[in-house]
């Protein structure tokens, strides 16, 4: 009976072939925590009496959400983490000295590789799976059992196979085809699945692109998304000196899969996604005819805030202002992307335009700071979340797409079709 790559990599790691459904015992390769998830950790860590982290080069706490410190609270919280990454000597730890978004940094620092096993106290860790990993998120608990015993259990996810055929037109990217799947399924409709992305159309998809398709497929409840190794993956990891020797899996011709869904890329329009869900996604067109005005545009977030993101959002940005009645703010994913991106102009053109470039944090995608949403404010955003609240008062609205249309929105002040 032929496997997934999911299947692959848990029966590489646990040393016989295991299928979906299985409860397996699994070393774990990268443990990922951040400056709001890791100090729960560490206190389970230390309640349990564990004096030692049973894999500390396999351990990488970022510091994101709230760096640099928006108050006291955040502040003492990001303490514990400096101070547990002091005592235990942890290679892996990234401040503002080094500071990234970690579904960004982790893969540009080649900390996170094919064929891994990934878990991360952040839903989003999903991410990783673009470079042909497996990679979830979970609790803080299960992290500090994973620190203080290498693994962690996991029931094998069954798969569905996304089919993505033809090239994409311009301006409709790897956020589209992930908010196209969600509005087919539905939020819940990968629940404890992988979402495997396959098809003609995956050549034509930049690292950029599968880093936010795998982002966002737990916004379809996935427990991860997968994109097989192939030359552009190869090409990415090129320049990095990586933590690990790459192990390569392929979904064998025979494997199981319990859906099989088929997207004609060549034919997708950029999607909307209207509040309050993820998956109330629309095609451009019919934002524009329903004249949605914007008070803010954010481009960035562990999803768009890539070097790709900020190219595309100075193309449309250039010579031109950002409306007076809006508020364009672009977060870099990590330092590195912003230092790339003013060496290429980018961000010249941005603030040129009228927008603010703010350091690399979460803050704004969660509502926490650096870009939160007044009573009734509307916000065209390129995060992955648009639920009540999400990005501030509970009366603002989120719409979520690509940057692109965010950057082509922030100057007519309307959501607005950037081809």
């Amino acid at each position: 009976m032929g496997q997934t790559i999911t299947e692959k990599i848990f029966s590489e790691h646990v040393g016989k072939a295991v299928f979906a459904g299985e409860i397996v015992r699994s070393p774990i390769d990268m443990v990922i925590g951040n400056d709001i998830t890791t100090p729960i950790s560490i206190k389970a860590f230390e309640d349990n009496g564990a004096t030692k982290l049973a894999n500390p080069d396999g351990f990488s706490i970022v510091l994101d959400h709230f760096i640099p410190a928006k108050d006291i609270a955040s502040a003492n919280q990001a303490r514990i983490s400096r101070d547990f990454a002091k005592k235990h000597k942890l290679k892996n730890f990234f401040d503002e000295k080094d500071m990234g978004i970690e579904h960004a940094l982790l893969p540009e620092k080649g900390l996170v590789v094919p064929g891994d096993v990934i878990i991360g106290a952040d839903s989003h860790t999903c991410t990783h799976g673009a470079l042909g990993a497996f990679s979830t998120g979970m609790g803080s608990t299960d992290l500090a059992f994973a620190m203080i015993t290498g693994g962690n259990w996991f029931k094998v996810p069954e798969s569905i196979k996304v089919v993505l055929s033809g090239k994409p037109g311009k301006y409709t990217t790897g956020k589209d085809i992930i908010l196209e799947v969600i509005r087919m399924i539905g939020v819940d409709g990968a629940l404890y699945r992988t979402l495997e992305f396959v098809g003609s159309t995956i050549e034509h998809l930049s690292m950029d692109d599968r880093f936010a398709m795998c982002n966002m497929a737990i916004e379809a409840g996935a427990k991860n998304g997968i994109v097989a190794y192939d030359d552009t993956t190869k090409a990415f990891l090129a320049d990095k000196d990586l933590a690990r020797e790459p192990k390569i899996h392929y979904s064998d011709d025979d494997a199981n899969y319990v859906q099989i869904l088929e997207i004609d890329v060549a034919n997708l329009d950029p999607v909307i996604a209207y509040p309050f869900l993820p998956s109330n996604g629309h095609p451009v067109n019919k934002a524009v005819e329903d004249k949605i005005k914007v008070d803010q545009a954010f481009i960035g977030s562990c999803t768009n805030g890539r070097l790709e993101d900020l190219k595309v959002a100075s193309e449309i940005l250039e010579g031109k202002k950002v409306h007076e009645d809006v508020r364009l703010i672009v977060t870099p994913g990590t330092q590195k992307i912003l230092r790339e991106a003013t060496k290429r102009g980018y961000i010249d053109i941005i603030v040129d335009a009228g927008g603010v470039v703010s350091n690399p944090t979460c803050g704004a995608c969660l509502g926490g700071y650096m870009g939160i949403l007044g009573d009734n404010e509307v916000a065209i955003a390129t995060t992955n979340r648009n639920f009540v609240g999400r990005m501030g008062s509970r009366s603002s609205k989120v719409y979520l797409a690509n940057s692109a249309v965010a950057a082509a929105s922030a100057i007519t002040g309307y959501i607005t079709d950037p081809r």
